[in-house]
This record gives C-alpha cells, structure tokens and sequence, in this order.
C-alpha cells in the first residue's frame, strides 16, 4: 500500500479523491489550505489547515510515513508551492504537481495582462466604472487603491469587511458558473470591466466567453510560473497514470 498526500483545494484534487475510494492499493489523506470557510467533505480521510512551513510539512510526511505527495493545489498558491517542493526534497519523498493548462484569448477577446493586483487596479483607469472581481477574497485590498469604481465581488465565501474596497457590492457562489448565468450577471449589473486570475480550467471559463459576447474588458492576471525540477501533469488523468506506475499496478481508470 502506497501512502499519499494530496494538497487540495481544487477540482483536480476532488476528482483523484473520488478515485482513490476504490483503489485499496493507496492510503490517501487529502489536506486543504482552510482558505474556503466550507470546504466540500472529499470521500476519503482529510484534514484542513497548514503544516508550519516546508520545514513542518517535510515533518508531517516523514512522522506520517508519507510515499508520495501530490500538488493539486491552485494555480496561484504560490508559496504552497514552494513549500511542497522543498519539504518532498527534504522528506526524500516523490512529488508529482498537477499544473493545470492557462487560459488564452480568443478572437473577439479584450483581454489586458498585468502581473498582480496592484496592476489591475491601475489598468482599469481614473474613471469610475461598474467592476466584477472574482479573485477570490484575499487579494480584494489591492483595489481600495481605486474607490472611484463600483465594485461586484464574487467569491466562495463573503469576504471581510475590512479587506473590501468601498462601493463594493457582494455575491457569494461557488461554480461552475454556467455561460446563461454569467451573461445574466454582466449585462443586469452593467459592468464594463472583469478583473480575474488565469486560473484555466473549466469552472469558470464561462464568465470569459460572457465576457467576450457582451464586449466586455477582461483585466487578467497571469499566474506565477510553475516550480523548477517538480514533475508535473496537466491534469488528474495523467496523476493518477502516474500514480498507478508509483504503485506498480496496471489496474485501469
């Protein structure tokens, strides 16, 4: 029996999860950040919060007895990231990262890249206009830079109140968002700008095509570059092909 940590939060994760229940050849704990307020209970064992740091997670592995980890983490969970690496180097155990593939403009597409939230701030101008955020709630600060905006903000959880540019108006859903619904959102509320992390995936590309349908602008911020020496996937269907060979079982998907 393989021994595996998987660090989650994303749908990746969910979806090896919902695959290891019925693979006995693995002893999974999935852990979540605690960043969401209400996690999804995942079926199989689970814990949520941090590990101190690399030098606490390589710990956490070791005592654990821990085979193999995987990333499953967001693509902008850069620090988790790092972490990781170095605590599997430290720990001396194999670590696979699932690196989901970006998102990239299309024709029809007003799309501006800016490196951080301090840059989106600025991209959306000195004149005041209708706003939708959905960065989720911890980088929401950046903007009370520019209080001349009307902000909507989407996240899984209602942000605090403290972190909230004024003039913000809040909306707390958890996709996947359907196109009908995103169109419904842009055009009842009037907005003129959607600031966003290239999160790629599936969940929420809808707010994109939205986007390009109602001639809307896109603010996006491009993710941080994956970890140097880590292996990586592009999605759950490769990790667990790699995570069948680390067992040395041919059981299929």
């Amino acid at each position: 029996m393989t021994k595996l940590l998987i660090l989650g939060g994303t749908t990746e994760a969910s979806a090896l999860a919902a695959w290891l229940v019925d693979r006995p050849e693995f002893n999974a704990l999935l852990s979540f950040a605690g960043t969401t307020r209400t996690p999804r209970p995942p079926p199989i064992p689970y814990r949520v919060g941090g590990f101190g740091g690399p030098q606490g997670l390589a710990n956490f592995l070791r005592n654990g007895g821990y085979q193999v980890m995987i990333d499953a983490t967001h693509p902008f969970a850069a620090q988790m990231k790092r972490n990781a690496a170095e605590a599997a180097r430290l720990a001396g155990i194999d670590l696979l990262a699932i690196h989901r593939p970006a998102w990239h403009a299309v024709p029809g597409d007003k799309w501006h890249h800016v490196p951080d939230m301090a840059h989106a701030a600025q991209a959306l101008g000195a004149t005041p206009r209708r706003i939708l955020l959905t960065i989720g709630q911890k980088d929401l600060a950046a903007f009370k830079a520019a209080p001349w905006h009307h902000y909507i903000v989407r996240s899984v959880d209602p942000p605090d109140t403290d972190s909230l540019p004024p003039h913000a108006e809040i909306i707390a859903a958890r996709g996947p968002f359907l196109l009908a619904d995103e169109l419904a959102l842009l055009r009842g509320s009037h907005v003129s700008a959607l600031v966003t992390k290239n999160s790629g995936g599936t969940a929420t590309m809808a707010k994109l095509e939205a986007a390009r349908i109602c001639g809307v602008e896109v603010v996006m911020i491009d993710r941080p570059e994956p970890q140097i020496g880590v292996a990586t996937v592009q999605d759950p269907a490769q990790a667990k092909a790699w995570l069948r060979a680390h067992a040395g079982t041919d059981r299929g998907l």
